[in-house]
Protein backbone atom coordinates (compact mmCIF):
# COMPACT_ATOMS: atom_id res chain seq x y z
CA UNK A 1 0.00 0.00 0.00
CA UNK A 2 1.34 3.39 -1.01
CA UNK A 3 -0.24 6.51 0.50
CA UNK A 4 -0.07 9.90 -1.80
CA UNK A 5 -1.27 12.68 -0.77
CA UNK A 6 -2.40 16.16 -3.10
CA UNK A 7 -1.95 19.33 -1.21
CA UNK A 8 -2.04 23.26 -2.19
CA UNK A 9 -1.52 25.82 -0.54
CA UNK A 10 -4.27 27.94 -2.55
CA UNK A 11 -7.14 26.57 -4.35
CA UNK A 12 -7.76 26.86 -7.87
CA UNK A 13 -4.94 24.69 -9.25
CA UNK A 14 -7.74 21.76 -9.97
CA UNK A 15 -6.39 19.77 -7.12
CA UNK A 16 -9.34 17.22 -6.65
CA UNK A 17 -9.71 17.07 -10.45
CA UNK A 18 -6.31 15.94 -10.27
CA UNK A 19 -6.66 13.04 -8.02
CA UNK A 20 -9.59 11.93 -9.66
CA UNK A 21 -8.46 11.57 -12.54
CA UNK A 22 -4.54 10.16 -11.04
CA UNK A 23 -7.15 7.52 -9.33
CA UNK A 24 -8.84 6.45 -12.04
CA UNK A 25 -5.98 6.03 -14.65
CA UNK A 26 -4.08 3.97 -11.31
CA UNK A 27 -7.03 1.89 -11.45
CA UNK A 28 -7.43 1.72 -15.18
CA UNK A 29 -3.98 0.01 -15.12
CA UNK A 30 -4.97 -2.82 -12.85
CA UNK A 31 -4.19 -1.24 -9.47
CA UNK A 32 -6.87 -1.13 -6.49
CA UNK A 33 -6.85 2.80 -5.34
CA UNK A 34 -8.62 3.88 -2.46
CA UNK A 35 -9.49 7.89 -2.73
CA UNK A 36 -10.26 9.44 0.85
CA UNK A 37 -11.58 13.24 0.67
CA UNK A 38 -9.49 14.70 3.94
CA UNK A 39 -10.90 17.58 2.28
CA UNK A 40 -12.80 18.33 5.27
CA UNK A 41 -14.07 22.04 5.12
CA UNK A 42 -14.72 21.81 1.77
CA UNK A 43 -15.16 18.05 0.35
CA UNK A 44 -16.84 17.05 -3.18
CA UNK A 45 -14.71 13.98 -4.17
CA UNK A 46 -18.62 11.76 -3.58
CA UNK A 47 -19.69 14.56 -6.16
CA UNK A 48 -17.94 12.85 -9.27
CA UNK A 49 -19.82 10.13 -10.86
CA UNK A 50 -16.98 7.65 -11.35
CA UNK A 51 -16.68 7.88 -7.21
CA UNK A 52 -20.03 7.80 -5.88
CA UNK A 53 -22.05 10.79 -6.61
CA UNK A 54 -25.88 9.55 -6.32
CA UNK A 55 -25.34 7.54 -3.65
CA UNK A 56 -27.23 9.46 -1.23
CA UNK A 57 -25.99 12.44 1.15
CA UNK A 58 -26.12 10.04 4.30
CA UNK A 59 -22.65 7.76 3.13
CA UNK A 60 -20.11 7.97 6.38
CA UNK A 61 -16.90 8.70 5.83
CA UNK A 62 -13.68 10.64 7.46
CA UNK A 63 -15.47 13.08 10.12
CA UNK A 64 -18.30 9.79 11.20
CA UNK A 65 -15.10 7.43 11.88
CA UNK A 66 -13.46 10.20 14.02
CA UNK A 67 -16.64 11.13 15.78
CA UNK A 68 -17.33 7.59 16.83
CA UNK A 69 -14.21 7.08 17.67
CA UNK A 70 -13.77 10.07 20.32
CA UNK A 71 -17.59 8.91 21.44
CA UNK A 72 -16.56 5.22 22.05
CA UNK A 73 -12.97 5.17 22.25
CA UNK A 74 -12.67 2.51 19.84
CA UNK A 75 -11.64 3.02 16.63
CA UNK A 76 -14.59 1.51 14.01
CA UNK A 77 -14.15 -0.80 11.49
CA UNK A 78 -12.91 1.15 8.03
CA UNK A 79 -15.45 -1.04 5.84
CA UNK A 80 -18.54 0.94 7.34
CA UNK A 81 -17.13 3.95 5.79
CA UNK A 82 -15.97 3.11 2.39
CA UNK A 83 -17.82 2.08 -0.40
CA UNK A 84 -16.74 0.94 -4.30
CA UNK A 85 -17.44 2.98 -7.24
CA UNK A 86 -19.63 1.78 -9.90
CA UNK A 87 -17.81 1.85 -12.93
CA UNK A 88 -14.48 0.60 -11.70
CA UNK A 89 -14.59 -2.15 -9.25
CA UNK A 90 -10.89 -2.00 -7.93
CA UNK A 91 -11.56 1.83 -7.51
CA UNK A 92 -13.06 2.88 -4.09
CA UNK A 93 -13.83 6.18 -1.53
CA UNK A 94 -13.87 7.35 1.82
CA UNK A 95 -15.44 10.60 1.55
CA UNK A 96 -15.23 13.26 4.12
CA UNK A 97 -18.59 12.14 5.78
CA UNK A 98 -22.41 12.32 6.20
CA UNK A 99 -24.04 15.14 4.62
CA UNK A 100 -26.89 15.35 7.04
CA UNK A 101 -25.56 18.04 9.84
CA UNK A 102 -21.93 17.84 8.34
CA UNK A 103 -20.94 21.18 9.60
CA UNK A 104 -22.20 20.71 13.25
CA UNK A 105 -20.27 17.15 13.24
CA UNK A 106 -16.94 18.38 11.72
CA UNK A 107 -17.10 21.44 14.37
CA UNK A 108 -17.55 19.04 17.27
CA UNK A 109 -14.25 17.78 16.54
CA UNK A 110 -11.79 19.32 18.56
CA UNK A 111 -8.17 17.85 16.56
CA UNK A 112 -5.73 19.34 19.42
CA UNK A 113 -7.79 17.80 22.07
CA UNK A 114 -7.98 14.39 19.88
CA UNK A 115 -3.91 14.54 19.43
CA UNK A 116 -3.14 15.69 23.11
CA UNK A 117 -5.42 13.61 25.04
CA UNK A 118 -7.19 10.81 23.04
CA UNK A 119 -4.38 9.36 21.10
CA UNK A 120 -5.32 10.64 18.19
CA UNK A 121 -1.62 9.86 16.27
CA UNK A 122 -2.40 6.22 17.09
CA UNK A 123 -6.00 6.95 15.88
CA UNK A 124 -4.44 7.41 12.24
CA UNK A 125 -2.10 4.56 12.30
CA UNK A 126 -4.95 2.24 12.85
CA UNK A 127 -6.89 3.32 10.19
CA UNK A 128 -3.48 3.27 7.86
CA UNK A 129 -3.40 -0.26 8.96
CA UNK A 130 -7.13 -0.75 8.58
CA UNK A 131 -6.52 0.21 4.80
CA UNK A 132 -3.74 -2.39 4.40
CA UNK A 133 -5.60 -4.95 6.14
CA UNK A 134 -9.41 -4.91 4.97
CA UNK A 135 -8.95 -3.19 1.78
CA UNK A 136 -5.32 -4.08 0.15
CA UNK A 137 -5.42 -1.19 -2.02
CA UNK A 138 -2.13 -0.90 -4.18
CA UNK A 139 -2.65 3.45 -3.54
CA UNK A 140 -4.28 5.22 -1.48
CA UNK A 141 -4.85 9.07 -2.46
CA UNK A 142 -5.64 11.50 -0.45
CA UNK A 143 -7.32 15.03 -0.93
CA UNK A 144 -6.35 17.30 1.84
CA UNK A 145 -7.27 20.90 2.44
CA UNK A 146 -5.49 23.71 1.06
CA UNK A 147 -3.33 26.00 3.38
CA UNK A 148 -2.47 25.70 6.98
CA UNK A 149 -4.96 23.54 9.04
CA UNK A 150 -5.32 21.61 11.73
CA UNK A 151 -5.82 18.55 9.67
CA UNK A 152 -2.90 19.47 7.20
CA UNK A 153 -0.03 17.43 8.88
CA UNK A 154 -1.66 14.61 9.37
CA UNK A 155 -2.47 14.70 5.48
CA UNK A 156 1.24 15.33 4.67
CA UNK A 157 3.23 14.32 7.70
CA UNK A 158 1.62 11.62 8.98
CA UNK A 159 -0.10 9.87 6.73
CA UNK A 160 1.43 9.27 3.57
CA UNK A 161 4.71 7.81 1.62
CA UNK A 162 4.72 10.50 -0.94
CA UNK A 163 3.15 14.52 -0.87
CA UNK A 164 2.05 15.74 -4.44
CA UNK A 165 2.18 19.48 -4.48
CA UNK A 166 0.08 21.30 -6.92
CA UNK A 167 0.52 24.96 -7.35
CA UNK A 168 -0.04 28.11 -9.43
CA UNK A 169 3.52 30.06 -10.02
CA UNK A 170 3.07 32.81 -8.27
CA UNK A 171 4.76 34.43 -5.44
CA UNK A 172 1.28 33.83 -2.81
CA UNK A 173 2.48 29.93 -3.74
CA UNK A 174 5.89 29.95 -3.20
CA UNK A 175 5.62 31.67 0.09
CA UNK A 176 3.16 29.21 1.79
CA UNK A 177 4.74 25.70 -0.01
CA UNK A 178 8.12 26.67 1.36
CA UNK A 179 6.86 26.12 4.95
CA UNK A 180 5.08 22.96 4.12
CA UNK A 181 8.14 21.72 2.49
CA UNK A 182 10.19 22.09 5.15
CA UNK A 183 7.77 20.48 7.52
CA UNK A 184 7.60 17.49 5.49
CA UNK A 185 11.29 16.74 4.85
CA UNK A 186 11.97 17.57 8.64
CA UNK A 187 9.41 14.96 9.13
CA UNK A 188 10.93 12.53 6.59
CA UNK A 189 14.89 13.13 8.59
CA UNK A 190 13.25 12.29 11.97
CA UNK A 191 11.50 8.97 10.46
CA UNK A 192 14.33 6.20 10.70
CA UNK A 193 12.32 3.48 7.95
CA UNK A 194 10.94 5.68 5.42
CA UNK A 195 11.11 8.98 3.56
CA UNK A 196 8.25 11.02 2.32
CA UNK A 197 8.89 11.88 -1.11
CA UNK A 198 7.58 15.05 -2.36
CA UNK A 199 6.58 15.40 -6.20
CA UNK A 200 6.02 18.79 -7.66
CA UNK A 201 3.26 19.66 -10.18
CA UNK A 202 3.02 23.17 -11.80
CA UNK A 203 -0.89 23.29 -12.65
CA UNK A 204 -3.58 25.58 -14.48
CA UNK A 205 -0.69 27.06 -16.27
CA UNK A 206 -1.83 28.63 -19.39
CA UNK A 207 -0.48 27.16 -22.68
CA UNK A 208 1.23 31.01 -23.85
CA UNK A 209 3.89 32.15 -25.87
CA UNK A 210 6.32 32.89 -22.65
CA UNK A 211 7.88 35.94 -24.65
CA UNK A 212 9.35 37.99 -21.80
CA UNK A 213 10.27 34.72 -20.01
CA UNK A 214 7.69 35.49 -17.03
CA UNK A 215 6.86 31.60 -16.43
CA UNK A 216 10.52 30.64 -16.92
CA UNK A 217 12.29 33.18 -14.34
CA UNK A 218 8.74 32.06 -11.97
CA UNK A 219 9.98 27.89 -12.64
CA UNK A 220 13.05 29.08 -12.05
CA UNK A 221 12.40 30.31 -8.31
CA UNK A 222 10.48 27.88 -7.06
CA UNK A 223 13.18 25.25 -8.37
CA UNK A 224 15.30 26.90 -5.95
CA UNK A 225 13.46 27.53 -3.36
CA UNK A 226 11.79 24.29 -3.03
CA UNK A 227 14.96 22.73 -4.13
CA UNK A 228 12.87 20.83 -6.63
CA UNK A 229 14.16 18.02 -8.64
CA UNK A 230 14.66 18.43 -12.45
CA UNK A 231 11.12 16.10 -12.95
CA UNK A 232 8.34 19.00 -12.75
CA UNK A 233 5.10 18.10 -14.07
CA UNK A 234 3.19 20.22 -15.39
CA UNK A 235 -1.32 20.30 -15.55
CA UNK A 236 -1.98 23.11 -18.25
CA UNK A 237 -4.92 25.07 -18.32
CA UNK A 238 -7.71 23.44 -20.55
CA UNK A 239 -10.71 25.12 -21.26
CA UNK A 240 -13.51 23.15 -21.95
CA UNK A 241 -17.51 23.15 -20.45
CA UNK A 242 -17.00 19.32 -19.23
CA UNK A 243 -14.94 20.29 -16.74
CA UNK A 244 -18.30 21.88 -15.32
CA UNK A 245 -19.79 18.27 -15.96
CA UNK A 246 -16.49 16.86 -13.81
CA UNK A 247 -15.73 15.04 -16.55
CA UNK A 248 -12.53 12.14 -15.83
CA UNK A 249 -10.61 12.61 -18.60
CA UNK A 250 -8.05 9.98 -18.29
CA UNK A 251 -11.47 7.74 -18.79
CA UNK A 252 -13.57 9.88 -20.95
CA UNK A 253 -11.15 11.75 -22.91
CA UNK A 254 -7.96 9.00 -22.91
CA UNK A 255 -6.48 11.62 -25.91
CA UNK A 256 -6.83 14.94 -24.57
CA UNK A 257 -3.89 17.00 -23.64
CA UNK A 258 -5.08 17.39 -20.24
CA UNK A 259 -5.34 13.69 -19.66
CA UNK A 260 -1.66 13.15 -20.82
CA UNK A 261 -0.73 15.66 -18.47
CA UNK A 262 -2.55 13.53 -15.74
CA UNK A 263 -0.79 10.32 -16.67
CA UNK A 264 2.34 12.36 -16.21
CA UNK A 265 1.55 13.11 -12.81
CA UNK A 266 0.14 9.59 -12.10
CA UNK A 267 3.40 8.49 -13.81
CA UNK A 268 5.92 10.24 -11.24
CA UNK A 269 3.89 8.85 -8.13
CA UNK A 270 4.17 5.37 -9.70
CA UNK A 271 8.24 5.93 -9.70
CA UNK A 272 8.31 6.47 -6.28
CA UNK A 273 6.71 3.38 -5.11
CA UNK A 274 9.14 0.52 -4.63
CA UNK A 275 6.33 -1.68 -4.18
CA UNK A 276 4.64 -0.96 -7.47
CA UNK A 277 6.44 -3.10 -10.37
CA UNK A 278 7.08 -0.23 -12.40
CA UNK A 279 7.91 2.13 -10.19
CA UNK A 280 10.81 -1.05 -8.68
CA UNK A 281 11.68 -1.10 -12.85
CA UNK A 282 12.07 2.61 -13.00
CA UNK A 283 14.35 2.90 -10.09
CA UNK A 284 16.76 -0.05 -10.97
CA UNK A 285 16.86 1.86 -14.04
CA UNK A 286 17.65 5.04 -12.61
CA UNK A 287 20.04 3.83 -10.38
CA UNK A 288 22.01 2.15 -12.47
CA UNK A 289 25.68 3.96 -12.26
CA UNK A 290 24.07 6.59 -9.34
CA UNK A 291 25.71 7.15 -6.31
CA UNK A 292 21.94 7.44 -4.27
CA UNK A 293 23.27 7.12 -1.05
CA UNK A 294 20.12 4.94 0.16
CA UNK A 295 20.81 2.52 -2.96
CA UNK A 296 21.06 -0.49 -1.07
CA UNK A 297 18.17 -0.37 1.15
CA UNK A 298 16.17 0.29 -1.73
CA UNK A 299 17.32 -2.40 -3.76
CA UNK A 300 17.23 -4.98 -1.13
CA UNK A 301 13.43 -3.64 -0.45
CA UNK A 302 12.66 -4.52 -4.18
CA UNK A 303 14.54 -7.64 -4.36
CA UNK A 304 12.19 -8.85 -0.50
CA UNK A 305 9.20 -7.28 -2.16
CA UNK A 306 8.88 -8.63 -5.89
CA UNK A 307 10.54 -11.83 -4.73
CA UNK A 308 8.17 -13.87 -7.13
CA UNK A 309 8.55 -10.86 -9.81
CA UNK A 310 10.78 -12.25 -12.90
CA UNK A 311 11.45 -9.67 -14.45
CA UNK A 312 12.32 -7.40 -11.17
CA UNK A 313 14.60 -10.43 -10.35
CA UNK A 314 16.18 -10.32 -13.92
CA UNK A 315 16.41 -6.28 -14.09
CA UNK A 316 18.60 -7.20 -10.61
CA UNK A 317 20.81 -9.50 -11.63
CA UNK A 318 21.81 -7.09 -14.62
CA UNK A 319 22.36 -4.72 -12.53
CA UNK A 320 24.63 -6.78 -10.62
CA UNK A 321 26.15 -8.10 -13.85
CA UNK A 322 26.90 -4.17 -14.62
CA UNK A 323 28.61 -3.62 -11.34
CA UNK A 324 30.38 -6.63 -11.89
CA UNK A 325 28.84 -8.37 -8.73
CA UNK A 326 28.51 -11.57 -10.36
CA UNK A 327 28.02 -14.23 -7.41
CA UNK A 328 24.89 -11.79 -7.06
CA UNK A 329 23.88 -11.86 -10.33
CA UNK A 330 24.14 -15.45 -10.97
CA UNK A 331 21.91 -15.85 -7.94
CA UNK A 332 19.38 -13.14 -9.18
CA UNK A 333 19.24 -14.80 -13.11
CA UNK A 334 19.39 -17.88 -11.49
CA UNK A 335 15.88 -17.38 -9.94
CA UNK A 336 14.37 -15.35 -12.44
CA UNK A 337 14.84 -18.12 -15.42
CA UNK A 338 13.30 -20.90 -12.77
CA UNK A 339 9.93 -18.34 -12.30
CA UNK A 340 9.88 -19.06 -16.62
CA UNK A 341 11.85 -15.41 -17.64
CA UNK A 342 14.22 -17.39 -20.45
CA UNK A 343 13.73 -14.42 -22.51
CA UNK A 344 17.37 -14.54 -24.93
CA UNK A 345 18.32 -11.45 -22.83
CA UNK A 346 18.16 -13.04 -19.45
CA UNK A 347 20.04 -16.19 -20.46
CA UNK A 348 22.68 -13.90 -22.11
CA UNK A 349 22.82 -11.98 -18.96
CA UNK A 350 23.19 -15.35 -16.56
CA UNK A 351 25.75 -16.92 -19.12
CA UNK A 352 27.47 -13.90 -18.66
CA UNK A 353 28.14 -14.17 -14.87
CA UNK A 354 28.32 -17.87 -15.63
CA UNK A 355 31.59 -17.20 -17.39
CA UNK A 356 32.56 -14.98 -14.91
CA UNK A 357 32.54 -17.34 -11.88
CA UNK A 358 33.89 -20.42 -13.59
CA UNK A 359 30.67 -23.00 -15.02
CA UNK A 360 31.61 -22.45 -18.93
CA UNK A 361 29.41 -25.80 -19.38
CA UNK A 362 26.38 -24.02 -17.89
CA UNK A 363 27.38 -20.41 -20.29
CA UNK A 364 27.41 -22.80 -23.23
CA UNK A 365 23.88 -24.31 -22.78
CA UNK A 366 22.52 -21.05 -22.04
CA UNK A 367 24.25 -19.64 -25.07
CA UNK A 368 23.05 -22.23 -27.48
CA UNK A 369 19.24 -22.01 -26.14
CA UNK A 370 19.78 -18.40 -27.15
CA UNK A 371 20.66 -19.48 -30.62
CA UNK A 372 18.58 -22.20 -31.75
CA UNK A 373 15.30 -18.80 -31.35
CA UNK A 374 14.98 -17.31 -34.42
CA UNK A 375 14.42 -13.22 -35.06
CA UNK A 376 16.52 -12.39 -32.61
CA UNK A 377 18.32 -8.31 -32.78
CA UNK A 378 22.18 -9.02 -34.00
CA UNK A 379 22.98 -7.34 -30.92
CA UNK A 380 22.01 -10.63 -28.54
CA UNK A 381 23.28 -12.61 -31.45
CA UNK A 382 26.70 -11.06 -31.09
CA UNK A 383 26.82 -11.33 -27.76
CA UNK A 384 26.12 -14.75 -27.98
CA UNK A 385 29.08 -15.50 -30.10
CA UNK A 386 31.17 -13.87 -28.13
CA UNK A 387 30.45 -16.08 -24.84
CA UNK A 388 30.34 -19.36 -26.39
CA UNK A 389 32.99 -21.43 -28.61
CA UNK A 390 32.25 -21.39 -31.69
CA UNK A 391 34.13 -24.12 -32.37
CA UNK A 392 31.69 -26.55 -30.88
CA UNK A 393 28.73 -24.98 -33.63
CA UNK A 394 27.38 -25.31 -36.61
CA UNK A 395 27.27 -21.13 -36.79
CA UNK A 396 25.70 -21.03 -40.39
CA UNK A 397 23.12 -23.85 -39.55
CA UNK A 398 21.66 -21.85 -36.11
CA UNK A 399 18.12 -21.12 -36.02
CA UNK A 400 19.55 -17.06 -34.91
CA UNK A 401 21.60 -16.55 -37.36
CA UNK A 402 19.72 -17.91 -40.57
CA UNK A 403 16.48 -15.67 -39.47
CA UNK A 404 18.85 -12.87 -39.59
CA UNK A 405 18.96 -10.36 -42.44
CA UNK A 406 21.71 -10.25 -45.14
CA UNK A 407 23.16 -7.14 -44.19
CA UNK A 408 22.70 -8.49 -40.37
CA UNK A 409 24.31 -11.55 -41.30
CA UNK A 410 27.74 -9.39 -43.01
CA UNK A 411 28.21 -7.64 -39.94
CA UNK A 412 27.86 -10.73 -38.36
CA UNK A 413 30.87 -12.59 -40.04
CA UNK A 414 32.60 -9.19 -40.11
CA UNK A 415 32.30 -9.66 -36.22
CA UNK A 416 33.58 -13.04 -35.93
CA UNK A 417 36.52 -12.21 -38.68
CA UNK A 418 37.91 -9.56 -36.16
CA UNK A 419 38.04 -12.28 -33.32
CA UNK A 420 39.49 -14.72 -35.66
CA UNK A 421 36.59 -16.95 -35.98
CA UNK A 422 37.38 -17.55 -39.83
CA UNK A 423 36.05 -20.53 -40.48
CA UNK A 424 32.80 -19.57 -39.25
CA UNK A 425 32.63 -16.64 -40.70
CA UNK A 426 33.25 -18.12 -44.07
CA UNK A 427 30.26 -19.94 -43.30
CA UNK A 428 28.12 -17.33 -42.75
CA UNK A 429 29.54 -15.47 -45.42
CA UNK A 430 28.76 -18.37 -48.42
CA UNK A 431 25.29 -18.49 -47.32
CA UNK A 432 24.37 -14.75 -47.67
CA UNK A 433 26.34 -15.40 -51.28
CA UNK A 434 23.84 -18.56 -51.67
CA UNK A 435 20.76 -16.20 -50.93
CA UNK A 436 21.05 -14.49 -53.75
CA UNK A 437 21.10 -10.59 -51.45
CA UNK A 438 20.89 -7.19 -53.66
CA UNK A 439 23.55 -6.05 -55.34
CA UNK A 440 24.91 -3.57 -52.84
CA UNK A 441 25.29 -6.56 -50.38
CA UNK A 442 26.54 -9.20 -52.60
CA UNK A 443 29.26 -6.31 -53.31
CA UNK A 444 30.49 -6.44 -49.48
CA UNK A 445 29.65 -10.01 -49.38
CA UNK A 446 32.26 -11.09 -52.23
CA UNK A 447 34.92 -8.59 -50.14
CA UNK A 448 34.50 -9.98 -46.73
CA UNK A 449 34.45 -13.80 -48.03
CA UNK A 450 37.48 -12.58 -50.12
CA UNK A 451 38.91 -11.80 -47.25
CA UNK A 452 38.46 -14.45 -45.32
CA UNK A 453 39.40 -16.77 -47.68
CA UNK A 454 43.03 -14.68 -48.09
CA UNK A 455 43.53 -15.22 -44.26
CA UNK A 456 42.86 -19.16 -43.87
CA UNK A 457 44.74 -19.66 -47.25
CA UNK A 458 41.92 -20.94 -50.07
CA UNK A 459 44.17 -17.96 -52.60
CA UNK A 460 42.23 -20.28 -55.50
CA UNK A 461 38.68 -20.01 -53.83
CA UNK A 462 39.39 -15.77 -53.21
CA UNK A 463 40.93 -15.59 -56.97
CA UNK A 464 38.03 -17.69 -58.42
CA UNK A 465 35.51 -15.10 -56.10
CA UNK A 466 37.07 -11.91 -57.40
CA UNK A 467 37.40 -12.39 -60.99
CA UNK A 468 34.53 -14.68 -61.82
CA UNK A 469 33.55 -13.71 -64.83
CA UNK A 470 36.72 -11.87 -66.01
CA UNK A 471 35.05 -8.97 -63.46
CA UNK A 472 38.68 -7.91 -62.74
CA UNK A 473 40.17 -6.46 -65.89
CA UNK A 474 37.24 -4.00 -65.93
CA UNK A 475 36.73 -3.24 -62.39
CA UNK A 476 36.84 -0.19 -60.80
CA UNK A 477 36.81 -0.91 -57.32
CA UNK A 478 40.43 -0.72 -56.17
CA UNK A 479 40.14 -3.13 -52.79
CA UNK A 480 38.16 -5.81 -54.86
CA UNK A 481 41.81 -5.23 -57.82
CA UNK A 482 44.45 -5.18 -54.61
CA UNK A 483 42.93 -8.13 -53.12
CA UNK A 484 42.67 -10.07 -56.28
CA UNK A 485 46.52 -9.12 -56.57
CA UNK A 486 47.40 -10.31 -53.03
CA UNK A 487 45.46 -13.65 -53.31
CA UNK A 488 47.05 -14.30 -57.04
CA UNK A 489 51.06 -13.55 -55.36
CA UNK A 490 50.00 -15.96 -52.76
CA UNK A 491 48.99 -18.58 -55.02
CA UNK A 492 51.90 -18.54 -57.73
CA UNK A 493 54.02 -17.21 -55.65
CA UNK A 494 54.72 -13.76 -58.00
CA UNK A 495 53.58 -10.63 -57.30
CA UNK A 496 51.69 -9.44 -60.56
CA UNK A 497 52.49 -6.22 -62.10
CA UNK A 498 50.01 -5.87 -64.49
CA UNK A 499 47.24 -6.41 -61.54
CA UNK A 500 49.02 -3.97 -58.80
CA UNK A 501 49.43 -2.16 -61.82
CA UNK A 502 45.99 -1.52 -62.22
CA UNK A 503 45.54 -0.78 -58.21
CA UNK A 504 47.77 2.30 -58.67
CA UNK A 505 45.92 3.61 -61.61
CA UNK A 506 42.69 3.39 -59.64
CA UNK A 507 44.47 5.10 -56.62
CA UNK A 508 42.20 6.99 -54.48
CA UNK A 509 44.36 9.91 -53.74
CA UNK A 510 42.29 11.49 -51.08
CA UNK A 511 42.08 8.36 -48.93
CA UNK A 512 44.07 8.83 -45.96
CA UNK A 513 43.72 5.83 -43.34
CA UNK A 514 46.52 3.68 -42.84
CA UNK A 515 45.13 0.35 -43.87
CA UNK A 516 44.68 1.91 -47.59
CA UNK A 517 48.06 3.79 -47.24
CA UNK A 518 49.74 0.20 -46.84
CA UNK A 519 47.92 -1.29 -49.80
CA UNK A 520 48.83 1.32 -52.25
CA UNK A 521 52.99 1.15 -50.43
CA UNK A 522 52.69 -3.17 -51.83
CA UNK A 523 51.15 -1.89 -55.06
CA UNK A 524 54.06 0.59 -55.53
CA UNK A 525 56.39 -1.63 -54.70
CA UNK A 526 55.09 -4.55 -57.28
CA UNK A 527 55.43 -2.23 -60.46
CA UNK A 528 58.62 -1.12 -59.50
CA UNK A 529 57.60 2.86 -57.97
CA UNK A 530 59.80 2.30 -54.89
CA UNK A 531 59.91 6.48 -53.75
CA UNK A 532 56.21 6.22 -53.87
CA UNK A 533 56.18 3.07 -52.18
CA UNK A 534 58.55 4.36 -48.79
CA UNK A 535 55.92 7.86 -48.74
CA UNK A 536 53.03 5.47 -48.57
CA UNK A 537 54.29 3.23 -46.59
CA UNK A 538 55.81 6.17 -43.90
CA UNK A 539 52.57 7.69 -44.26
CA UNK A 540 50.70 4.70 -43.44
CA UNK A 541 53.18 4.85 -40.60
CA UNK A 542 52.24 8.32 -39.34
CA UNK A 543 48.28 7.35 -39.82
CA UNK A 544 48.38 4.32 -37.45
CA UNK A 545 50.30 6.42 -34.66
CA UNK A 546 47.53 8.64 -34.56
CA UNK A 547 44.50 6.77 -34.29
CA UNK A 548 45.73 4.32 -31.74
CA UNK A 549 43.24 1.70 -32.60
CA UNK A 550 43.41 -1.64 -34.26
CA UNK A 551 43.49 -1.82 -37.77
CA UNK A 552 43.45 -3.91 -40.55
CA UNK A 553 46.92 -4.99 -42.06
CA UNK A 554 47.03 -6.04 -45.14
CA UNK A 555 50.54 -8.14 -44.84
CA UNK A 556 48.88 -10.60 -42.41
CA UNK A 557 44.91 -9.95 -43.53
CA UNK A 558 43.70 -9.44 -39.93
CA UNK A 559 42.70 -6.73 -37.89
CA UNK A 560 45.59 -6.23 -35.59
CA UNK A 561 46.81 -3.61 -32.89
CA UNK A 562 48.82 -0.50 -33.84
CA UNK A 563 51.75 -1.94 -32.68
CA UNK A 564 51.79 -5.41 -34.99
CA UNK A 565 50.38 -3.02 -37.62
CA UNK A 566 53.38 -0.54 -37.52
CA UNK A 567 55.82 -3.55 -37.38
CA UNK A 568 54.21 -5.22 -40.10
CA UNK A 569 54.58 -1.47 -42.36
CA UNK A 570 58.39 -1.78 -41.53
CA UNK A 571 58.72 -5.46 -42.66
CA UNK A 572 57.11 -3.93 -46.14
CA UNK A 573 60.06 -0.89 -45.64
CA UNK A 574 62.59 -3.68 -45.50
CA UNK A 575 61.20 -5.49 -48.39
CA UNK A 576 61.16 -2.03 -50.31
CA UNK A 577 64.21 -1.27 -49.83
CA UNK A 578 65.11 -4.81 -50.90
CA UNK A 579 65.34 -7.28 -48.77
CA UNK A 580 63.93 -10.20 -50.91
CA UNK A 581 62.98 -12.41 -47.40
CA UNK A 582 60.47 -9.97 -46.60
CA UNK A 583 57.12 -12.03 -47.03
CA UNK A 584 53.64 -11.40 -46.04
CA UNK A 585 52.50 -14.11 -42.92
CA UNK A 586 49.24 -14.86 -44.36
CA UNK A 587 51.25 -16.56 -47.66
CA UNK A 588 52.97 -19.43 -44.90
CA UNK A 589 51.89 -22.52 -45.22
CA UNK A 590 48.89 -23.61 -43.15
CA UNK A 591 51.44 -25.13 -40.39
CA UNK A 592 52.99 -22.10 -39.65
CA UNK A 593 49.96 -20.10 -39.97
Amino acid sequence: MYISTFYSFKGGVGRTMALVNAAVELAQRGRKVLAVDFDLEAPGLDTFDILGAGAGPARPGVVDFVREYVVTGQAPEVGRFVSQSSALENLWVMPSGSQQHYAASLGGINWQDLYEHRDGYLLFEDLKEQWRDSLQPDYVLIDSRTGYTDTCGICTRQLPDAVTLLFFPNAQNLRGLAEVVRDIRAESENMCERRIETHFVMSNVPDLDDEDDILRRMMARFKADLDIDPELRVVHRYDSLLLLNQAVFTRDRPKSRLAKDYRGVVDQIVRGNLEDEDGALHYIDKVWGSDDHDRERKLSEIEQRHSDNAEVLFRLGDLASDEEDWERAKSLLDRAVDLGYDRPQALLARARALVRVGERAGADRDVERVLQARKLPLRFVLEAMRLVRLDSLDVAKLPAVTSLDPEARLLLAAAMARRGEMQASIAVLRQVLDANPAASTHKQAVRELSLALIATGDWQEACNLLDSGGAVAEATDVVRVFNYGMALWAHTGTAPQEVFGRVVELDEADREDGNYLQCMAVACWAIGRLDAALEFAQRAKEEADRSLRPIFSCWRYRTVPTQRFLEDTDDIIALIRGDKSRRPPFMASSAEA
